[in-house]
């Protein structure tokens, strides 16, 4: 079930989701305060990918950066990239078919409000 969702996931939009973050995980990486910001996103661009079976979870190890980083992350990008996965997985929901990816668009939206000290 995991494959054919993914497949579907990828012909449907999966792609263009995961192409975004990788772009955007480029060009911060360009920026050597951008690194950490940059591989957050590249994180986000393997969940966008392919979201079913893969399930984000808190990691205790991540330090005292993790809660700093994640308020700047909110402030600088992270309030519209949980806007439009919360909206598309609203879009999502309206039809039965559609609700196993409006819920896959729910778990994007929560690792994009929150992405450092958690992993995959």
């Amino acid at each position: 079930m995991r494959l054919l969702g993914n497949i579907i996931w990828i012909v449907f939009g999966g792609w263009a989701i995961a192409l975004e973050y990788i772009i955007g995980g480029i060009a911060l990486c360009m920026t050597i305060v951008g690194i950490p910001f940059g591989v957050q996103c590249f994180k986000l661009a393997i969940l966008g990918f392919a979201p079913f079976g893969q399930i984000p979870e808190s990691n205790s190890l991540s330090g005292c950066l993790a809660l700093p980083l994640n308020i700047v992350w909110l402030i600088f990008g992270g309030v519209w990239l949980v806007l439009t996965h919360f909206i598309c997985g609203i879009f999502f929901c309206i039809t039965i078919i559609g609700i196993p990816f409006g819920i896959q668009h729910f778990k994007l939206m929560g690792l994009a409000f929150a992405p450092f000290g958690r992993t995959l």
